[in-house]
């Protein structure tokens, strides 16, 4: 079976100033393409940016090596985690 392409049904609509409208097609005309594809591809690689900042988590050398060895060798659980698991479970039975 043939894959379908994806359908473009989604719409965003925009209210810019004629300057703005201008300086973004000026923009696509350089790139050499329209106007609507150079607005998405920049701005879904500025969502890719900003989603990277806020879920990716670089660690400094002594904390990766603290996380690696927390992975390989996890400590026993203490009082409060074993708290902290019997109230969640009551929550999600709830």
């Amino acid at each position: 079976m043939a894959a379908t392409p994806d359908l473009k049904q989604a719409r965003v609509h925009l209210r810019l100033d004629f300057k703005t409208k201008r300086k973004l097609e000026r923009a696509a005309a350089y790139a050499e393409t329209t106007t609507t594809a150079f607005v998405l591809a920049n701005a879904v690689a500025a969502a890719d940016r900003v989603i990277e900042a806020h879920e990716q988590v670089t660690l400094a050398g002594p904390d990766w090596d603290a996380f690696h060895d927390a992975l390989l060798d996890p400590p026993e659980p203490n009082a409060a985690l074993g708290n902290a698991a019997k109230r969640y479970r009551g929550r999600i039975r709830a």
